[in-house]
């Protein structure tokens, strides 16, 4: 009876612990050592709040196409800058000064600083202009078995999915590190993946590189899951074990 009762203790203690294959990153990284790293820009999306600037070799001519210059104002801060910037509507336009309503549908924000300096161009407004446009609200929102879940804003064009997760503190020790959980909708569609972090594969997927408004969700492990029941932790394993043995070596004298 003793060593039954030691028998099942040792399984519960061992079911409640996690394997180092389910903790460690990337164990086969060297794999990807020198390997070709693709950059890719995203479309600009409704909602998508975006700081455009004309310049020429004439400033003067160029007010009229500059929101914060035609206002005599300089912003300070994001805040400001996103109050100021183009709202991207549901059906993908902008309003632009002096041009009007412009499409943002299917382009990058290259392909929209072409898109307005072609315009400016043909239409006779300005002569050579140079145009930035840049996407100045991209967030990602991080869920789950992190030590600073919440929404995090960026300004690189390019993060990937690890620079997301740092900053929302790594993944805590409970974390599925081999079934992270990312939702993205891009021109109306949305897509769904899992990835692996506990292998470098994943550099290779669409989903290395986080594009604005990804949510990313790390779900618990399954020892986070089972004592996450009637039995809370560990000591609570522990407690309840010793009493049980304790018990039954009563009962046997």
């Amino acid at each position: 009876m003793k060593r039954r009762i030691l028998s099942l203790f040792v399984l519960v203690v061992l079911s409640a612990c996690a394997s180092k294959k389910e903790i460690l990153y990337m164990q086969d990284a060297m794999q990807q050592d020198n390997s070709t790293v693709s950059y890719a820009s995203a479309n600009i999306q409704p909602n998508d709040i975006l700081k455009i600037t004309v310049e020429t070799t004439i400033p003067e001519a160029a007010i009229p196409y500059n929101k914060t210059r035609a206002l005599g104002t300089q912003p300070q801060n994001l805040q400001v800058l996103q109050l100021d910037g183009y709202l991207v509507s549901v059906d993908n336009i902008i309003n632009f000064p002096v041009l009007g309503e412009i499409s943002t549908a299917n382009k990058t924000t290259k392909e929209l600083e072409t898109e307005i300096k072609n315009q400016l161009t043909s239409g006779g407004h300005l002569t050579d202009p140079s145009v930035n446009v840049r996407l100045i609200n991209a967030k990602v929102t991080i869920l789950g078995e992190v030590n600073k879940p919440g929404t995090y804003s960026f300004t690189e064009q390019n993060i990937t999915i690890l620079q997301a997760l740092g900053y929302a503190g790594d993944l805590t020790i409970n974390g599925k590190r081999d079934d992270i959980l990312i939702t993205r909708e891009v021109d109306g569609v949305r897509k769904i993946s899992h990835i692996d972090l506990t292998s470098s594969s994943f550099m290779d997927s669409e989903f290395y590189f986080i594009k604005p408004n990804d949510n990313i969700i790390v779900n618990p492990n399954n020892p986070k899951v089972k004592s996450a029941g009637f039995i809370g932790n560990v000591s609570t394993i522990l407690t309840i074990a010793s009493l049980a043995l304790s018990v039954t070596i009563l009962l046997t004298r």
